[in-house]
C-alpha cells in the first residue's frame, strides 16, 4: 500500500516538472530501477508454496525405505514425540524442535524426511538450503520467516496439529558464521532460522518439526546443532548386504524377473552401491533386458548393469590389436593377484571400454568390513599393481594405463602411514613432513611389487593364457578364471 502511494506521489512530481521544462529521464530511469528491485525482492523472497508442499500421504512410508533400519528406528523414536504429543506433555518432556540427517548422497535422506510426515500425519514443505541465498540481503531471511509461516497455514488448512519442514543441503545455509566474510547475506539467513527455531512454540495449535539433511555436517555452525535447536542426529550410511538386498527386492517388485535371478548375489557384488545407485541399478538392467528383445530382466543383465552403473556406458573407441593386448594383459595381472591375495574375490574380468576406463576387474566382497588391518590394506595395494607388474613381465615395459592404479596405491599406502601401521609408527599427520612420508610410501609400495612380481613370475604361463582369452572373448567369469588357475595347480 505505501509504495502505490510512493509511486503516485512521484508520478505526479514527474508530470509537474515535465511541465515546468526539467528533463525528467533521470527521475524516470530511477522510478523504472525502484520498480524492478521492489519487483524482484518481492517475487523472489518468498518461498514459492506450490513447488515445495508435498502431500505425505501420497508418498513413501518407512515400509518402503529399505537398508536403514538403524536410521528408521532411531528416527521413529523422535518423531513419537510428536505423535504422542499429550502423553509427553503430561511427564513434561521438552518436544524436539530438529533432526539432522547425515551421511552420503544418495542414501534417501529426504525419502526418510517424506516418510516422517506420513508416520506423524503432519503437513510437509520441503526446501533446499540454496534457495535461501541470494545477492539482495534480507531475502533468505524473509524466505526463513515465510517458510515457517506456510508451514503453520499449511497445517491449519488441512486440520491437522502438526508440521514438518525439510531442508535439504544446509550446510548451504547453516555453514559457521563468518566464513561468508564478503557476504553477510548467509549469516543474516542463518540468524534468521535460528531465531525461527528458537520461537518453535510446542503447547500452540500447530507443532513445527524441522528435519534437515547434509552430508557435511562439519561444515555447520556449532549454534545450529546445540540442544533445543537440532536435539537429534541420525545417521543415513550406505546400506550393508543385507540393506543392499532389502533395497533391491523393493526395487524389483514392479519388474518381470527371470528365473536365474540371484538378488543375494547382486548384493554381495554392490558393495559400496548407495539407495540411489541400487534404484538405478535396476532400472538399467529392465532397460538392457529391453534393448535385448527379452520378455524378463535375467541375471546377466544385472551383471551388466552393475558395470554399467560403475563405469559408465560402453565406449565407441576401440582399441587398436597392440592395445587390446596390453589392456588384457593389464587386467589379468590384477585379476590373478587378487585371486591369489583374496580367493574367490574375482567376479567378471572385462576389456570393453567403459566411460574412461579401458578395462575393469570387478571383485565380489563377501562381507562389510567397517575397519581393516595392515594385511589387507597391503592386499590392496598388491592388487592395484598386478596390472603393471604384468604389462612389465610380459611386455618389457610400464604403460600410461597404471596411472590410476599408482595413485590408489599411494592412497591405501599413506593411510597405513597416518593410522600408524607402518614402520614410522603413530605420526603426527600435521607435523611429518612430506619428504619423510613420501620416503615410507615409496617403501612400502617397492616392497608390495616385489611380492606382486614374484605371484606373477610364477604364473607367469596362466598370465599369458587369461590375456589371450581376453582378447578373444572382450569380458571372463571369476569361475572361468579359477578354472584355469586351479588347472596349473592340479598340473603342478
Amino acid at each position: 500500500m505505501v509504495r502505490e502511494i510512493l509511486l503516485g506521489i512521484a508520478i505526479a512530481f514527474t508530470i509537474f516538472a515535465a511541465f515546468l521544462g526539467i528533463n525528467v529521464m533521470p527521475i524516470v530511469f530511477l522510478m523504472a530501477a525502484f520498480l524492478l528491485l521492489s519487483h524482484l525482492i518481492e517475487n523472489r523472497g518468498l518461498v514459492p508454496a506450490n513447488k515445495n508442499i508435498v502431500n505425505p500421504e501420497s508418498e513413501v512410508s518407512f515400509e518402503d525405505i529399505g537398508g536403514q533400519n538403524t536410521a528408521i528406528s532411531e528416527l521413529k523414536e523422535a518423531l513419537d514425540f510428536v505423535v504422542n504429543r499429550e502423553k509427553i506433555a503430561q511427564m513434561g518432556i521438552r518436544p524436539i524442535k530438529g533432526i539432522l540427517l547425515i551421511g552420503p548422497p544418495g542414501t534417501g535422506k529426504t525419502l526418510l524426511a517424506k516418510a516422517a510426515a506420513k508416520y506423524t500425519n503432519s503437513s510437509f514443505i520441503a526446501t533446499s538450503g540454496s534457495e535461501f541465498i541470494e545477492m539482495y540481503a534480507g531475502v533468505g531471511a524473509q524466505r526463513v520467516r515465510h517458510l515457517f509461516e506456510t508451514a503453520k497455514s499449511l497445517a491449519k488448512k488441512e486440520g491437522k496439529n502438526s508440521a514438518i519442514i525439510f531442508i535439504d543441503e544446509i550446510d548451504i545455509l547453516g555453514a559457521k558464521r563468518g566464513t561468508h566474510e564478503s557476504h553477510h547475506e548467509y549469516d543474516q539467513t542463518l540468524n534468521q532460522l535460528l531465531v525461527e527455531m528458537d520461537g518453535i512454540k510446542n503447547n500452540g495449535d500447530v507443532n513445527i518439526l524441522v528435519i534437515a539433511a547434509t552430508n557435511r555436517p562439519d561444515l555447520l555452525d556449532p549454534a545450529l546443532l546445540r540442544p533445543g535447536r537440532f536435539d537429534r542426529q541420525v545417521v543415513v550410511d550406505l546400506p550393508d548386504k543385507n540393506g543392499r538386498l532389502q533395497i533391491l527386492k523393493i526395487h524389483t517388485k514392479n519388474k518381470p524377473l527371470g528365473e536365474d535371478v540371484n538378488l543375494e548375489e547382486i548384493a554381495e557384488s554392490t558393495f559400496g552401491f548407495s539407495g540411489a545407485h541400487l534404484e538405478n541399478l535396476c532400472n538399467e538392467a529392465a532397460i538392457l533386458a529391453l534393448r535385448d528383445g527379452s520378455p524378463s530382466i535375467l541375471q546377466k543383465h544385472f551383471k551388466e548393469a552393475i558395470d554399467k552403473v560403475i563405469l559408465g556406458e560402453k565406449s565407441d573407441r576401440k582399441p587398436t590389436e597392440e592395445e587390446l593386448y596390453r589392456i588384457a594383459v593389464h587386467e589379468a595381472g590384477h585379476a590373478i593377484v587378487g585371486e591369489e591375495v583374496n580367493p574367490g574375490s574375482v567376479a567378471v574380468i572385462t576389456i570393453v571400454p567403459r566411460g574412461r576406463a579401458l578395462g575393469f576387474v570387478r571383485q565380489a566382497e563377501k562381507k562389510d568390513l567397517l575397519i581393516y588391518t595392515k594385511e589387507q590394506l597391503e592386499k590392496d595395494i598388491m592388487v592395484a599393481l598386478g596390472g603393471t607388474v604384468a604389462e612389465v613381465l610380459v611386455l618389457g615395459g610400464r604403460s600410461t594405463g597404471s596411472a590410476n592404479d599408482f595413485e590408489q596405491a599411494v592412497d591405501i599406502a599413506k593411510k597405513i602411514v597416518f593410522t600408524g601401521l607402518s614402520d614410522l609408527g603413530i605420526v603426527s599427520k600435521e607435523d611429518i613432513s612430506k619428504e619423510k612420508v613420501n620416503e615410507e610410501v615409496n617403501k612400502i609400495v617397492k616392497n608390495l611389487e616385489d611380492k606382486v612380481k614374484e605371484i606373477l613370475e610364477r604364473r607367469l604361463e596362466k598370465l599369458k593364457e587369461v590375456a589371450e582369452l581376453l582378447k578373444k572373448e572382450e569380458a571372463i567369469s571369476g569361475e572361468k578364471l579359477r578354472e584355469i588357475l586351479n588347472k596349473e595347480e592340479v598340473l603342478a
